[in-house]
């Protein structure tokens, strides 16, 4: 029986239509995404194919020898919620539980990065075993029923070496979340305790050029980044170094870019922590760090976490900075997408650039999977004064 009271009960009307516009808005977003997945795994003969029985089923695919049988399907679905069970419900508190005090967000990212490799070797060195072993034995249930292969992933990332365009793009942007959480913090307690009025405009003044379209502010980059030797020679002589090309000074725009959006989110989460907890830090013993630190911080992390991630999406999903101050050897994965797509050659090709589109999404998932406690209670206690 609903807890809920009679008199806040949602019509029947309103139920059916809030759930279908719900249910038409996740298929209307979520097609385009399941659609290129499909076309990912299949020979460009299907992929194109007129009839998507054809692209999903992929009977070509399935004629040239690659496909999943029943029991690979099953077996492949129950890791994948395995999988998403252990990252979403229990990886936060081995976390918080092994990680050292006020080293919570070192254990973040180191068990992070032991969860994706643990689910990377599940996904690509047990589960092929077992399908090759298993398989053979099942009669009926092992033969192949669905046309599926890997080839146009292990032609972009080995072949056309894609995996340094993800490094450059994970060096990109654990260089932007790092600096704009670790200045965001300090600036958004700074200004979240301050009681000036001048550095509240200060911050929308910030705001504003936040705002801003990225081709107006890259216009005034890009002279700077090209002429960059000329305007250092002065200083640092003949060994003056080019700023265009190196991802280290990508990493500096993008995070003043974004950084008054990371201290303006901060600065609200600050606001929802009482005053008070400072104060009895303080009486306590502690300076005016220490009580940040060791008091504030703590309560803090899923403001944080909440934070990095929009920083993260910032940074890994940025075209126009790092397309026209990145050169093709370091570039990262979305500008180097666009040279895919930008390819008049063969629907192989064509196909690759759909895998390599598909392949940016699964650190998108993964961070999700793993963060959204941390994001939903953290979205809920910037929505809410404490």
């Amino acid at each position: 029986m609903s807890s809920i009271p009679r008199a806040m009960q949602q019509p029947l009307g309103l139920k059916f239509a809030s759930y279908g516009f719900l249910a038409f808005w996740c298929l209307i977003a979520a097609f385009p995404i399941f659609w290129v997945a499909v076309m990912s795994v299949k020979t460009p003969v299907d992929a194109f194919a007129s009839s998507p029985l054809d692209v999903v089923f992929g009977p070509r695919t399935l004629g040239n020898g690659d496909g999943m049988s029943v029991f690979s399907i099953l077996l492949l679905l129950t890791l994948l919620v395995l999988t998403y069970r252990v990252g979403a419900r229990h990886l936060g508190k081995w976390v918080e539980q092994f990680s050292p005090p006020g080293l919570v967000i070192i254990g973040w990212i180191i068990g992070s990065i032991i969860f994706a490799i643990g689910a990377a070797f599940l996904m690509f060195g047990i589960y092929p075993f077992v399908v090759d072993l298993i398989d053979p034995i099942l009669g009926p249930l092992g033969r192949p029923v669905l046309g599926l292969t890997t080839e146009h992933y292990q032609a972009v990332w080995v072949d056309n070496e894609f995996y340094t365009n993800f490094l450059n793009s994970m060096l990109v942007t654990a260089g932007v979340v790092t600096i704009s959480l670790t200045v965001g913090t300090l600036a958004g307690y700074g200004l979240a305790r301050s009681g000036s009025n001048l550095a509240f405009w200060l911050l929308i003044m910030a705001l504003i050029f936040r705002a801003l379209p990225h081709s107006v502010l890259v216009t005034g980059y890009l002279p700077a980044f090209i002429n960059s030797a000329e305007f250092l020679e002065p200083i640092l002589g003949e060994s003056a170094p080019t700023l265009y090309g190196q991802p280290w000074a990508v990493i500096v725009v993008l995070v003043s870019i974004n950084q008054p959006f990371t201290i303006w989110m901060l600065r609200s989460f600050f606001q929802n922590i009482p005053s008070e907890l400072d104060e009895a830090a303080r009486v306590d013993g502690c300076s005016h760090f220490g009580a940040f630190r060791r008091v504030i911080m703590p309560v803090m992390w899923p403001g944080v976490i909440t934070t990095g991630l929009f920083s993260f999406l910032l940074a890994y999903n940025d075209y126009l900075v790092t397309a026209l101050l990145l050169d093709q050897q370091n570039q990262t994965m979305v500008p180097a997408i666009t040279g895919y797509f930008n390819r008049e050659t063969t629907t192989t090709d064509q196909v690759e650039a759909v895998a390599a589109a598909v392949s940016i999404i699964a650190p998108l998932f993964l961070l999700v999977m793993v963060f959204q406690r941390q994001i939903v209670s953290g979205l809920t206690a910037g929505a809410v004064k404490g």
